[in-house]
């Protein structure tokens, strides 16, 4: 296993990435704020209201039956299990977000994270096995971003902490394709044999190919894929 750390890619169309920066703020604040009542003593079925609902959506007939609680498509991806959950989508989001964004602007970014978010629930509800369970978390959304920054910046060095027996966190450094590749086959192998997992694979899968699909129709005009640059 490993995480993402840094990496070598300045921004060059966007002064600061103010929606990353934002999406960060906000979940935190929602995790601290309502579900671990540090701040407040939210009701038991505030996560409940919120979280999206599978079998609602599996089938045309029960989406358009529960059509008012649809909105549950964008407000799960706000929510979050664990402090752990929490912590490490946010460095995914931190980590490969800006760049996206610097790519996309700020008002397509925002749209475009939505997006992948909604893709990500719709996969995720259509192929579960336990449709019942609630689903939780930015990773669907945060997935279609990792998509993306592979379509546009493969070959960026990325720092990455890798986990081994040998020494337990080690910092190396990838190509952004080398080690986005290695994440998403683990996520494919692990939605075909780790079933019962409790992970939502699918959910990653979908968010990581409606990010690269969307980033080629979204992206501003004159941004290249598959960029060249390597990074420092």
């Amino acid at each position: 296993m490993f995480v993402p750390l840094w990496d070598m890619n300045q921004l060059k169309r966007v002064k600061f990435q103010y929606v990353t920066v934002g999406l960060i703020i906000l979940n935190c604040l929602v995790y601290f704020v309502f579900e671990t009542h540090l701040l407040l003593s939210s009701p038991a079925s505030f996560v409940d209201a919120l979280a999206l609902k599978p079998r609602d959506v599996e089938t045309v007939s029960a989406f358009i039956d529960h059509i008012p609680d649809q909105f549950r498509l964008v407000t799960y991806m706000f929510l979050h299990g664990s402090v752990f959950h929490l912590l490490g989508n946010m460095i995914f989001l931190f980590v490969f977000g800006d760049n996206v964004e610097d790519a996309l602007g700020h008002v397509r970014f925002s749209a475009f994270y939505v997006v992948c978010g909604v893709a990500a629930g719709i996969v995720h509800s259509l192929v579960t096995t336990t449709p019942d369970i609630p689903l939780i978390g930015a990773s669907g959304a945060i997935a279609g971003v990792i998509g993306a920054y592979l379509m546009l910046h493969p070959n960026i060095r990325v720092w990455v902490l890798f986990q081994n027996p040998v020494i337990p966190f080690l910092p190396l450094r990838f190509s952004a394709g080398a080690v986005i590749g290695v994440w998403i086959v683990y996520q494919i192998v692990s939605a075909l044999y780790l079933t019962n997992h409790g992970t939502a694979w699918w959910a990653h899968i979908g968010g990581f190919f409606a990010g690269a699909l969307l980033i080629v129709v979204l992206k501003r005009r004159g941004v290249p894929l598959f960029d060249s640059a390597t990074g420092v």
